[in-house]
């Protein structure tokens, strides 16, 4: 087994362009980069309909050298795929850096916390915390939703059994998870004013790392990392702010009239309308954004979501120039 080379938080501190938020550190990779205060990216990986490896290997490989570490979702949309457990289990064998989500939706406090001791078992260094899309909004509807939890308990559950070694009963951890706490977060939804606040929360229940909803619309995303910088936050917490790609004018049309929280402005629309090769533009909007990103203050990465258009995403980074030359792991066999 290949494992993610850590090290101790020492090792983090020269040349650090920011305060390092306080708290516990586990040396993992996407850890690493952002206290370092390198501009870190992180891709978000669809796992396979499927129960064969090489499904998940492929996709991965589309990432090689430009992301400091995959998220594997838990279930996203209220879909059935291959589990982000699963799915780590794979890729941290192969050396990935990998995020592992977590869904309130589908779990109680029994399984999500032994989920959570299994990951960090298998050197899965950092962890999402979710509450997990409605079930009606999936293929199983009927389906039962649990919500023992919801992704602000979620996160002072993590943060207790990994800095207390206790689970939720007050049992002793023998050995606590090593894990980067981490949580999403939404610029966009109203009430706007409320939005810092809500990250504030939490920073305070354990989040030391957030990335957010697709940033589409830069004037209200500019305004929220202005309230973060002045609160104090961005020197609690790494931020990464979300991006994707639109592929028409249409997909992006139904996407802001049909997913609270996601403001695509018009004259995006306007651009993939008018385009002869509307893929094509959306690709170039994402690299344009990724560049504006990378000035604004507070702004620690990105988080690219190319959900079905993963092969785009290499070819995006290199070309935003986001990486400054430098350039993330890959596996040994590339």
């Amino acid at each position: 087994m290949i494992e993610e080379k850590k090290s101790s938080p020492k090792s983090l501190l020269p040349g650090d362009k920011r305060p390092i938020p306080a708290g516990h550190s586990t040396g993992g990779r996407l850890e690493a980069v952002l206290r370092s205060g390198g501009f870190a990216v992180t891709a978000e990986m669809a796992p396979p309909d499927s129960a064969d490896p090489q499904d998940v290997y492929d996709r991965a490989a589309m990432f090689d050298g430009v992301v400091d570490a995959i998220n594997a979702t838990d279930g996203s949309g209220a879909n059935c795929h291959m589990s982000s457990m699963g799915v780590c289990s794979l890729l941290t064998r192969k050396g990935y850096a990998m995020v592992m989500q977590i869904s309130c939706r589908d779990r109680n406090r029994i399984a999500i916390q032994g989920d959570v001791l299994g990951a960090s078992s298998m050197n899965v260094a950092n962890i999402l915390c979710l509450s997990g899309d409605g079930i009606k909004t999936g293929d199983h509807p009927e389906a039962k939703a649990v919500f023992d939890l919801d992704s602000m308990t979620l996160l002072k559950v993590i943060r207790r059994m990994r800095d207390k070694s206790q689970f939720m009963s007050g049992r002793k951890i023998t050995k606590a998870p090593d894990v980067f706490i981490g949580a999403a977060a939404n610029p966009f939804a109203e009430p706007l004013d409320y939005r810092p606040h809500r990250l504030a929360k939490k920073v305070v229940a354990g989040a030391q790392f957030v990335q957010t909803q697709y940033c589409f619309d830069m004037p209200i995303f500019k305004d929220y990392m202005k309230r973060v910088v002045d609160l104090g936050l961005a020197e609690k917490v790494f931020v990464l702010a979300g991006v994707g790609t639109m592929v028409s004018a249409a997909s992006a049309t139904w996407i802001r009239h049909n997913i609270p929280g996601i403001n695509i402005p018009n004259h995006i629309i306007k651009r993939l309308k008018d385009s002869k090769n509307p893929k094509h533009e959306g690709q170039e909007i994402c690299i344009e954004i990724m560049q504006q990103l990378k000035e604004i203050e507070g702004v620690s990465g990105i988080h690219l979501m190319a959900y079905r258009q993963e092969s785009t995403v290499k070819d995006m980074v290199l070309k935003s120039g986001i990486l400054d030359g430098r350039k993330p792991w890959r596996p040994s066999y590339n």
